[in-house]
Formats: structure tokens, sequence, C-alpha cells
């Protein structure tokens, strides 16, 4: 059995509440058995981070030195607080264990950027996206150009990589041209690569996730995402793990914050 270890700023939210479970429905060599949080008590339900790890099966750790001699693999996650990765990066990164930085990778492109500094001083291999790139529904649209993506999620600043994450996928090519118009708490997003391709981002708090385009003979394509995308991150997760590889060009998790930082 080899050994994750959770890094987060609360222990007990959604995140880390599922992932265990995931983990042990793929049957694989890998388990959360350490944790640390920043924060003891979590804002979401009120519970510490040795109640989490009593009901999770795992160790608490005093520090995160502690956590990463004691594992094998690291998961860095606080999903909503991306101001904290830096820090919990500069500790774990050095260890050189494989590391998944959940997403918002960064609050912005120059903190992603270092993060990415620091991983290859210390030679460690890390990843990091929104599990959305992992909906199966991508697949058959890969090619394919005028996109138009909607998505969305209590709050823009978090929630917009999901729609960012699909958009760098699907173009697969540099962005050039990004215009965002506001609406309230919606936002419409243009966007053009050097290329050409062009997609169209649609953010409003109640909005599914949903991919509209079209084909190189100019007919239409529809699809509503329905995949279990964050199964399908987590086996990519345990994949890499094991063997230090990325399934994609890391280089477009920079592109992801690179269009993130032009939407907001």
């Amino acid at each position: 059995m080899k050994k994750i270890g959770f890094v987060d700023y609360y222990i007990s939210e959604w995140h880390a509440n599922n992932y265990p479970v995931w983990l042990k429905e793929l049957d694989c060599e890998y388990e959360v058995t350490h944790a640390w949080a920043e924060l003891n008590v979590s804002p979401v339900d009120g519970r510490t981070t040795a109640q989490w790890c009593e009901a999770f099966g795992a160790e608490a750790c005093n520090s995160i030195e502690e956590l990463c001699q004691k594992c094998d693999a690291i998961v860095i996650l606080a999903p909503s607080n991306p101001e904290k990765h830096l820090e919990y990066a500069k500790e774990v990164l050095k260890h050189s264990k494989p590391t998944y930085i959940d997403k918002t990778f960064a609050p912005n492109l120059i903190e992603a950027q270092e993060i990415f500094e620091i991983a290859k001083k210390y030679h460690t291999p890390f990843f990091s996206t929104s599990a959305l790139r992992y909906a199966d529904e991508l697949n058959a649209i890969m090619g394919n150009n005028n996109f138009i993506i909607t998505g969305g999620g209590s709050n823009f600043p978090e929630y917009c990589v999901h729609i960012a994450e699909m958009a760098v996928k699907l173009l697969n090519d540099k962005i050039e041209n990004v215009n965002v118009v506001c609406q309230g708490n919606q936002k419409i997003c243009n966007i053009l690569t050097l290329g050409g391709k062009k997609a169209t981002l649609i953010y409003a708090p109640k909005l599914p996730y949903t991919v509209a385009s079209e084909k190189a003979d100019g007919s239409a394509t529809y699809t509503r995402i329905t995949s279990d995308f964050f199964k399908n991150l987590i086996k990519d997760m345990v994949l890499f793990f094991e063997n230090g590889n990325v399934s994609f060009d890391i280089d477009e998790t920079l592109d992801v914050m690179r269009l993130r930082d032009r939407l907001l």
C-alpha cells in the first residue's frame, strides 16, 4: 500500500471528503493515510482535523514536513483558497515526491509561474487541473471549432477555472484575444486564438456545464457534461503517482492561468 498525504487549509471540505472514497473504489495501491490542515476546525461543517482523520482512517500530522516524510505522494487541496497554494508548494515540492495541486492552481499567473520554478528546482513531478478537463464528452469534439462553453458555480473567481480549462483543452492553440462582457453576476467571454479558432465562454451561477461546437463541415454539435469527470481525474492522478508522467502538456496549466487572469 502506498501512502497519500493531504495538505489543506481546512481538511473537512468537499474535495477532501470525496477523493478518499473514489480512491478506494479504484481498488488501487494508493490510499489516503495522512493529513495536515492549517485550520484545525473546518468552517464548512465544524469538524476538526482529528475528527476527519478518525472518519477516514488517517493520521493527523503536526507539520507539512512530517506529512511529506511519511507519504509516497502528496495532494495539495485548499480548492477554495488558491492563495495558499504557493505557501504550501514551497514546503511540499522540495521533497521531490509526486504532487497533485488542486484547482484553482494559483490566484494569478505570477504565483503559478513561481510554483513551476520551485518544482523545476527540486525536480518534482507535479500537475494541476480542473476536473472538467476529464469530461468524456470533450474527447469526441476535439478538432472542432466555434465553441460555446457554459458553466456556473457560486462565484466567478473560484469556478471560472472549469470553463477556462475546457476552453484551453478544446482550442489546443495559443490564445491571442479575450473580450469580457459583464451582465450583473453573469459573464460572456469571447476568445480568439493565434490560429483563428474561436470560443465563447458563458458563466452564470445556475448554468450547467455544456459545450456546443461546429465540425469542419459546419454541422453543429451540442452536449451537456454528465460524465464522471472527477472519477476520471482520480484515475489519472493514480497513474501519475505511479509513473510521474502527466497525461497532457503541463504548460496548458499556465495557459489556463493566463486566460483566468484575463477573465477576472
